[in-house]
């Protein structure tokens, strides 16, 4: 059977919404799985089986992997109750795994390989399904790798380390502007994004990382959760609530030791205007307003990120609407452009303010 002294000791009902039941344990058919998405001090995706009455646990900082032979941490934690199968919840800080819980997925699973060593099961959920393998690193720290073993999802394409951004012509407001899309020219730095497992790496224009020197930025991989996405946008620093170049530039100029208190006193801001790559498939074939509706699909807003407005049509109020705010431009691209890595394309037109 097996044992929650350790589960029961580590939490207070009076101060948990948690489940702490007192009666004996109860065996059912060693078959139901949950993984719960727990934003504790660090995002991590618990997974779950019944065996022996509780729920064998590991905690996956970066969630299953979906590419075969990928190998991920899995730390082994304590057992659980049944009752956690079902649980969601707040737990307050201040207690053992305070922080948010959702259930990610739950469903039934079989079991191929079960001992001290191996662990090799197949799950049949909704979003996690398959052949995975849960491997005991015999270490002090009850650290375990887990690996999908059975192929990568039908259709799916792993997310990319580094797109180069498409870049704009300079030009003048197109002649047909119904069939063009305008955004404001923000003045800041090229950023490309790659969220997965929950951590975000911010990358400029030459694929040089930037993460460390904009901190501030690492929350947005926790908000995408297990989304997987590589963004393209801009870094943007205000002063005086306007886009200022060089609040950008000290920012970017800061020793190591400065980074952390610039983070909180003038934090940066990021704005995604468009997805190069989505949860296992290629977005660059798309046309620009499709990538934008599924930019809009995954709701990103926090204290340091926002998804600029786009405006299809009507390129002189955008232009006159960005001289009036004191930005630098508009970039106009048209509506059924597809995503050019690396090119300078006609599809896409810097129009400066003065123009």
């Amino acid at each position: 059977m097996g044992d929650l002294s350790e589960y029961r000791s580590k939490r207070d009902r009076a101060r948990t919404p948690e489940p702490v039941p007192d009666g004996e344990l109860e065996t059912g058919e060693d078959d139901v799985f949950v993984i719960q998405e727990h934003h504790a001090s660090s995002l991590h995706w618990d997974v779950r089986l019944e065996r022996d009455g509780v729920l064998v646990s590991w905690a996956v900082p970066k969630g299953l992997p979906r590419e075969p032979d990928t190998s991920r941490l899995a730390v082994h934690t304590e057992d659980h109750p049944m009752e956690y199968a079902t649980f969601e919840g707040e737990i307050p800080v201040g207690e053992y795994g305070a922080g948010r819980m959702t259930i990610w997925d739950h469903g039934r699973y079989e079991t191929l390989h079960w001992n001290d060593h191996l662990v090799e099961v197949v799950f049949h959920g909704e979003r996690a399904r398959g052949r995975y393998t849960f491997v005991n690193s015999h270490d002090d720290h009850g650290n375990w790798q887990v690996k999908r073993v059975d192929p990568a999802p039908k259709g799916w394409a792993p997310l990319p380390g580094f797109v180069r951004p498409m870049l704009a012509s300079d030009g003048g407001l197109p002649a047909d502007d119904a069939e063009w899309a305008y955004e404001f020219d923000w003045g800041g730095q090229r950023a490309i994004v790659r969220a997965q497992g929950g951590r975000a790496t911010v990358y400029d224009e030459t694929g040089d990382e930037l993460t460390a020197t904009y901190p501030e930025l690492r929350a947005l991989g926790a908000q995408l959760g297990s989304t997987e996405a590589l963004l393209d946008g801009e870094v943007v620093a205000f002063d005086q609530g306007l886009p200022s170049l060089e609040a950008l530039r000290r920012r970017q100029a800061a020793a190591p030791g400065q980074v952390k208190r610039l983070a909180s006193a003038r934090p940066v801001m990021y704005l995604p205007y468009d997805v190069l790559h989505l949860d296992g498939k290629s977005c660059l074939h798309l046309p620009y307003l499709r990538r934008r509706k599924l930019l809009a699909g995954l709701a990103l807003a926090g204290p340091n990120w926002q998804v600029p407005e786009h405006y299809l049509g009507d390129g002189g109020a955008v232009a006159a609407a960005s001289r009036d705010h004191g930005l630098p431009g508009i970039v106009a691209k048209r509506a059924k452009s597809k995503y050019q890595p690396g090119r300078t394309s006609p599809d896409w037109i810097v129009v400066a303010a003065d123009a």
